[in-house]
């Protein structure tokens, strides 16, 4: 089954900056690639400056999802393409961090055709943002209790409803610290999926991070 993943954006853009960060970017562009070729990706309630922004970057290339990008918010797009709720809720799974039931291979079965994250999933401390969404009603599912970035939420997600891995099959390494040099390092405070025992993060975001610590170290 080729499951759809929606990223309801909860930042506060506005159209007279350039509204996108581009840790947002990176994290937002490895989605396509931790969702695979058979799956669509929606970024919705985008500002005009962030959908057109995104949409020049994410140019259709075979062997990532497709991605589309819009300034309506995720209600909106399921009427679009769900038809009216309560029905259509139904089909959407919301994940969320205080959920009572944590999502299982079974989810992916056919009882949900979306699922749907919200906000930026990595705050730190978490702001729960997702109890905007919380509040429509969607059914809901939990990744288990360290926060994740959005992209690994995602990644997690596909791996347990389309691979059918057990969401505690999974190889993870939480607050990883990144070492650039013997004198500079970084913590981060999420879980990831583990790569040979390395945080799998978004191509150019290793660079990202050293940059920016650098940066914090000009006076």
């Amino acid at each position: 089954m080729d499951f759809v993943y929606v990223i309801e954006h909860m930042e506060d853009d506005d159209d007279t900056v350039r509204a996108i960060p581009p840790w947002v970017e990176l994290e937002y562009a490895h989605m396509r690639m931790l969702a695979g070729p058979s799956a669509k990706i929606h970024f919705t309630h985008l500002s005009k400056a962030s959908r057109d922004s995104l949409s020049s970057v994410f140019i259709p290339k075979p062997e990532l999802a497709e991605a589309k990008c819009h300034q309506n918010g995720v209600l909106e797009l399921i009427r679009e393409q769900l038809g009216e709720a309560p029905a259509s809720l139904e089909k959407v799974c919301l994940l969320d961090p205080k959920a009572p039931l944590a999502l299982s291979p079974e989810d992916g079965d056919g009882r949900f055709e979306w699922f749907l994250f919200g906000g930026i999933l990595g705050d730190d401390p978490p702001r729960d943002r997702t109890s905007e969404l919380r509040v429509l009603g969607f059914p809901t599912r939990h990744l288990g209790p360290v926060q994740m970035t959005t992209d690994t939420a995602l990644g997690v997600t596909k791996l347990v409803v389309h691979d059918k891995v057990p969401l505690d099959d999974i190889p993870y390494v939480n607050f990883p610290t990144i070492v650039f040099n013997p004198k500079e390092s970084v913590e981060m405070p999420f879980r990831y999926i583990a790569e040979d025992s390395e945080p799998k993060l978004p191509p150019g975001m290793r660079e990202l991070l050293h940059e920016d610590l650098n940066k914090s170290f000009d006076f």
